[in-house]
């Protein structure tokens, strides 16, 4: 398969899994528990941090466009400009992060579960000033909402992405659908 179709697919791939997981949510509060966290863990390790912006950045735009996607199966410009819209657009910088440290070290999982606490962290904070001032609440009472019921949830995702990501790009790479990658370790090893 060409090489860019092999991109514009996979990533296009990336997106499909977003948009199949995001909506699958439970109701906690303002902020609902979705598994499209996971998604983008997992997207990470498959497509790497530059294919995983843009298939986040074509969920978003799918959502905005009125599919329903996000979570509870919701879409539109209310839901990502309403109070959990930086949690929504957080995934972004959540990539970029998690998805460089990702690219470079995909097979040392200590690095890459650091990686993506770190990057979650981040998602949080974008988040929770995010969810603060749409919803008029105090910062103690956006981080009780947006961040405290969410962390176990989030650990736990975070180990299920380092423990089959790692053995799902490689057996992608094995059947061709990806690039080989050159990781630090490949290349210090």
């Amino acid at each position: 398969m060409n090489g860019k179709i092999r991109d514009i697919t996979i990533t296009a791939m990336g997106a499909a899994l977003l948009c199949i997981l995001a909506p699958l949510s439970i109701p906690v509060g303002p902020v609902p528990v979705s598994l499209a966290t996971l998604a983008v863990y997992f997207i990470l390790y498959v497509l790497g941090m530059k294919r995983s912006v843009v298939a986040i950045v074509v969920y978003l735009l799918i959502g905005l466009a009125g599919v329903p996607v996000f979570s509870g199966f919701s879409a539109g410009v209310a839901k990502l400009i309403g109070p959990t819209g930086g949690y929504l657009l957080g995934y972004i910088p959540l990539a970029l992060i998690a998805g460089a440290l990702i690219d470079r070290y995909y097979k040392n999982r200590i690095i890459c579960i650091a990686g993506m606490i770190a990057a979650t962290a981040v998602l949080y904070a974008i988040g929770t000033v995010w969810l603060a001032y749409a919803a008029n609440m105090e910062a103690y009472a956006a981080i009780q909402a947006g961040v405290i019921p969410f962390v176990p949830f989030d650990l736990v995702k975070i180990v299920l992405a380092a423990a089959a990501g790692p053995v799902l790009r490689i057996r992608l790479e094995k059947t061709g659908l990806l690039s080989p990658a050159v990781s630090v370790e490949k290349v210090q090893g």
